[in-house]
């Protein structure tokens, strides 16, 4: 009896272990890097990777659900999580707002004015840097401050998490690894230039194009710089990593391929009527790469060749860098207006008037599209 008892227990143990281990993998496992979530957009880009593509589904008409005037001036590309919405004001503010209604949550006043750093949400905290070089990390539930880290000069890039580590880009020449939960030094990074795109993540290395014409790579771990590739030229653009390859605009007027497993850059691409730098950073449909340009375009390029697929005329130029789901695009103008275009040829599919000029980015969650204005004012369509 106690034997047949015992081989039963042993049996049921032996056949629990698969899934025991399955659970496990699941908690452990990394979260998927390539693409945000349906409903949410927790960074600038959307994802580590700054692939700026969601799973969310939009309506193909969109309406406006609610709007919040912020603000002088909306730099900053929102972030979506847990129902709510956080963006950086130009005056200062880091706001909270209730994703479904608008209503106002809380604001953290950082005291300096907030240009493009947009927010990074994580489990308890968010964080943001300001224009006069520090780093704030406030805490979601009421919007109380947890610490700040100050950097050498202005900060315009915005912040990635990478499991316990921060990363920051500061107009100090120095890319810095915190301690996401206390801010203190894991490590700092000098580049030749000022540290301006926010870095992409894949696979623990953190890629930086710089204004000193190189993109770097380098470890999340402790900082150790792993290669770098010579862009040749000053480069504003976040880069966007699909596996072995990145893709940035410079303000050479061109839009690069580099090779990350040969460390070379593979294709170059230039308007050939209209010579502009590129800001946009890209985002991608799985065989194009789509960015605006300040030739007042929106380019799709093949993201093997680098040939031209289609482009789409706006009246102004385009430093909102797009978004992509469900095969469509969603991007800001200068001009006023956020363009929905067809990502298979670029046909315009719908146009929002915001009445000023958009430069940030739009996040996607949700169903709903978020996008600030150069007056100030967060819009939610849906």
């Amino acid at each position: 009896m106690f034997h047949t008892r015992a081989i039963l227990i042993a049996g049921l143990l032996v056949a629990s272990i698969p899934l025991v281990a399955q659970q496990a993998a699941r908690r452990n496992a990394p979260a998927d890097t390539t693409t945000a979530a349906a409903d949410e957009w927790r960074q600038f880009r959307g994802s580590p990777m700054l692939t700026g593509t969601s799973a969310s589904t939009v309506p193909a008409t969109l309406k406006v659900l609610w709007t919040q005037q912020l603000g002088d001036i909306i730099e900053s590309s929102a972030a979506i999580a847990n129902g709510t919405v956080y963006v950086g004001a130009g005056d200062g503010d880091l706001v909270a707002l209730d994703f479904s209604s608008g209503k106002i949550r809380w604001k953290y006043t950082t005291g300096n004015l907030i240009g493009e750093s947009s927010p990074a949400v994580g489990s308890e905290l968010v964080y943001v840097g300001d224009l006069a070089g520090i780093f704030h990390a406030v805490h979601i539930a009421d919007g109380s401050k947890a610490w700040t880290f100050k950097t050498g000069s202005e900060i315009k890039s915005s912040p990635v998490i990478v499991g316990d580590v921060v990363l920051i880009g500061s107009y100090d020449s120095h890319l810095y690894g915190l301690d996401a939960r206390t801010g203190a030094l894991r490590w700092k990074v000098m580049t030749n230039g000022q540290v301006h795109a926010t870095p992409a993540v894949q696979n623990g290395i953190a890629f930086i194009a710089g204004c000193d014409s190189m993109l770097r790579a380098i470890r999340v771990s402790d900082g150790r710089q792993m290669y770098q590739i010579d862009s040749g030229a000053y480069t504003g653009a976040s880069p966007l990593i699909v596996g072995t390859r990145a893709y940035y605009g410079t303000f050479n007027n061109e839009v690069l391929a580099a090779d990350l497993a040969k460390r070379r850059i593979l294709w170059r691409y230039t308007n050939p009527d209209r010579k502009f730098p590129f800001y946009s950073s890209a985002a991608s449909t799985g065989t194009r790469i789509i960015l605006g340009g300040r030739d007042k375009y929106v380019h799709a390029l093949d993201a093997t060749t680098g040939r031209a697929a289609w482009t789409f005329a706006t009246r102004a130029r385009v430093d909102s860098s797009p978004a992509v789901s469900g095969g469509r695009v969603y991007i800001g103008s200068g001009d006023g207006r956020l363009y929905v275009l067809d990502a298979q040829n670029g046909t315009k599919l719908f146009e929002f008037d915001a009445g000023a000029g958009v430069s940030a980015s739009p996040a996607i969650a949700g169903g709903r599209v978020v996008i600030g204005t150069q007056d100030g004012r967060l819009y939610v369509l849906g």
